[in-house]
């Protein structure tokens, strides 16, 4: 699947930010002010201004709105969402080269809050994602105990995990210690 520098930027960020919320593991990441800033500078927004409770409220609503195209059962349901977000969102493609980066677009119309930005650049690249026909490639974790978001861009699409070297290497350790024990229990029997 062929995706675009910034498309796959956004999708980054997309991601990111759902694994801001609760899981298994850890608690909410995005419940202050400072840590939306820390959010914004991490994931390098550009031309958003002094940040408010007002916008971590709003950005905590784009971050459940993504959650809930994750969470689509279907490709038009996927779709209504991604356009009541991008609409909402004022979205205002521009062709801009800033920061010693080439031509490319923007989403957001400048000036943009973070909710707005995130809303813009994340409902595009998502909406580009359902266009291809990739749905399928927006997953959660398959460990039990973790749920983070993470997009499927390997070629046979067969990533199961949101990171094989500690989700999905803790479910081949727990799976050979079973065997293991299974093993070791039919030699005793």
């Amino acid at each position: 699947m062929q995706i675009n520098h910034d498309t796959r930027c956004a999708l980054d960020d997309v991601v990111d930010l759902l694994n801001t919320a609760a899981d298994g593991e850890q608690p909410d990441r995005l419940v202050s002010v400072s840590d939306l800033g820390a959010y914004v500078e991490r994931v390098t927004l550009s031309g958003v201004g002094a940040l408010t409770e007002q916008d971590l409220s709003a950005v905590r609503s784009v971050r459940e709105r993504f959650a809930q195209v994750f969470a689509a059962d279907e490709d038009r349901e996927a779709a209504e969402l991604v356009n009541a977000l991008v609409a909402e969102a004022g979205t205002t493609p521009q062709l801009t080269d800033h920061d010693g980066y080439d031509w490319h677009v923007h989403y957001f119309a400048p000036g943009a809050s973070a909710a707005h930005h995130l809303a813009a650049d994340g409902g595009m690249a998502l909406a580009f994602i359902i266009v291809s026909g990739e749905r399928d490639r927006l997953r959660r974790c398959g460990a039990p105990d973790c749920g983070r978001a993470f997009i499927d861009l390997s070629r046979n699409r067969s990533r199961r995990y949101c990171d094989s070297r500690t989700c999905g290497n803790r479910l081949h350790v727990a799976a050979y210690r079973a065997r293991q024990r299974e093993s070791a229990e039919t030699a005793r029997g």
